[in-house]
């Protein structure tokens, strides 16, 4: 029988065959740094996020509130950039990213997403709304946000984010810069 995370509370055993799939989809086991694009290798408990992401990463700003305007600055950056904030509201954090990625020569991809610090049942109590405005236009995403145990690329792999190109982000940009509106509710499980 097998039971590697019995050491952080999973208390189930299971057969060897079993264990690479468990593996994956355990919560006790390590969390690994949330930050998109860095070459982080931390690994601890997902009590210990918040601090190592604070001293760690001290470029990431904290805004408190359920309704904040998350802001990317000089989208015209080239390349595959990242940017991240957090917002702290309902007694926990969510980590907030927009992924710029060229998905082939010319032609970039942006990818917004909401994430929970905590729990993938946690981040069932939550919905997001992401939103888009400027001159006479609207662009909304509404979702559950993910768990930091997903991470970011999974969300991107399977679309569950706010998806827009280049010519989109410059519909809602002022000046290189895109301001998007960030909304977190709770819900029921």
């Amino acid at each position: 029988m097998f039971q590697k995370y019995a050491s952080t509370g999973c208390s189930l055993s299971l057969h060897h065959t079993e264990k690479p799939e468990h593996e994956d989809i355990c919560e006790y086991r390590p969390y690994s740094c949330p930050c998109p694009g860095a070459s982080c290798k931390w690994q601890g408990s997902l009590e210990a996020v918040m601090p190592h992401l604070t001293h760690a990463h001290k470029s990431i700003t904290t805004l408190q509130g359920e309704d904040i305007v998350f802001l990317a600055t000089d989208i015209n950056l080239p390349g595959a950039v990242d940017w991240v904030m957090m917002q702290f509201c309902f007694s926990h954090h969510f980590m907030l990213v927009l992924e710029k990625q060229e998905k082939y020569e010319g032609h970039q991809q942006f990818f917004a997403i909401v994430l929970l610090i905590g729990t993938r049942k946690q981040a069932e109590n939550f919905a997001y709304r992401l939103e888009l405005n400027g001159n006479r236009r609207r662009l909304t995403w509404e979702a559950t946000p993910r768990s930091i145990h997903d991470g970011v690329a999974a969300a991107i792999m399977n679309s569950d984010c706010l998806v827009f190109d280049t010519a989109i982000a410059h519909l809602f940009a002022d000046n290189g810069n895109l301001g998007i509106n960030v909304t977190i509710s709770t819900c029921c499980p």
